[in-house]
């Protein structure tokens, strides 16, 4: 006879099973029971005992929020859950793709989670000459619009002290493309980090596998990260058009003059998005942006 013994937070989730972290501290091992479903890193879990040694989660509780990404279907695919904020990590090398900061900002507005871009390996910005249509050279205008942007180094000035006090009592995720230096980051963050994905391999007896899944990590100076590696791109799933539009918060002043209730900001008339564009009052490039991404929604 199952018995809930107590609730517990999910740091890693893989196949069946994961590592729950309880209200004392301590980790254990944990199956999914199939009826509850699969929990994701970062899911707060209500636990059974089975026998007095094995724990099953018998509910996962709600969620606050999800960061998800799109699969092959470009269905929604829920990474990690109950997050507060998304760092989303870019570099000079190598060097982001055109849309890809504006993907990021779409989904992490819908998910109700705050923002923050991280420019690593800063030191190879000097002498770099990016171009006109690289999100490297529109970093003073993303701190226009309100994102916050850091500057950070693994290998030199100015370091990764920036990141601190925006991680600190804050649970975050790092993402970006392969080769950005999240790997770098997080050794940088963690100076335990051998010694928590240890503790992990100790838990569960075997390996975690932490190189290709997302884990959850305690920062020493107070907060949470989860790492999310692997090599992908990242994709947006199909959403409908008031979602893709709450990526473009500079739309939101002018999209309530538009002629239409269900404009889609692509040329009808009386649209007073396109107007604004048109003088100046919204940036060109993150309408052709909004542009690009609504095509590819719609194919």
């Amino acid at each position: 006879m199952t018995k809930t013994v107590s609730s517990g937070l999910v740091l890693v989730s893989y196949g069946n099973r994961g590592v729950v972290e309880l209200g004392d501290g301590r980790r254990v091992d944990c199956r999914w029971r199939r009826s509850v479903g699969r929990p994701v890193c970062g899911d707060r879990v209500q636990l059974a005992d089975d026998d007095g040694h094995s724990h099953v989660a018998v509910e996962i509780q709600p969620r606050e929020n999800s960061f998800c990404r799109a699969n092959a279907r470009f269905e929604k695919q829920t990474i990690a859950a109950n997050l507060d904020q998304v760092l989303v990590v870019i570099a000079a090398e190598p060097e982001p793709s055109r849309d890809l900061v504006e993907r990021y900002l779409v989904a992490v507005h819908g998910l109700d989670m705050r923002p923050l871009l991280v420019l690593n390996k800063a030191e190879l910005m000097a002498g770099l000459e990016p171009g006109d249509a690289s999100p490297l050279s529109r970093l003073q205008e993303y701190r226009e619009l309100g994102y916050p942007v850091l500057e950070t180094s693994c290998k030199g000035e100015p370091g990764t002290g920036a990141l601190a006090p925006e991680l600190e009592n804050r649970t975050s995720i790092l993402v970006g493309q392969s080769g950005v230096g999240k790997s770098s980051l997080v050794n940088a963050l963690l100076p335990d980090l051998e010694l928590q994905t240890g503790e992990l391999s100790r838990v569960t007896g075997k390996g975690t596998h932490t190189t290709t899944t997302t884990v959850l990590y305690t920062l020493p100076f107070g907060g949470r990260l989860i790492d999310s590696p692997g090599v992908w791109e990242y994709g947006l799933w199909r959403m409908d058009r008031d979602a893709l539009v709450a990526g473009f918060p500079e739309f939101y002043p002018h999209a309530s003059a538009c002629r239409f209730n269900d404009c889609s900001h692509r040329g009808e008339p009386g649209c007073a998005v396109r107007s604004a564009v048109e003088s100046g009052e919204i940036r060109s490039w993150r309408y052709q942006s909004y542009l690009r991404l609504f095509a590819q929604n719609e194919a």
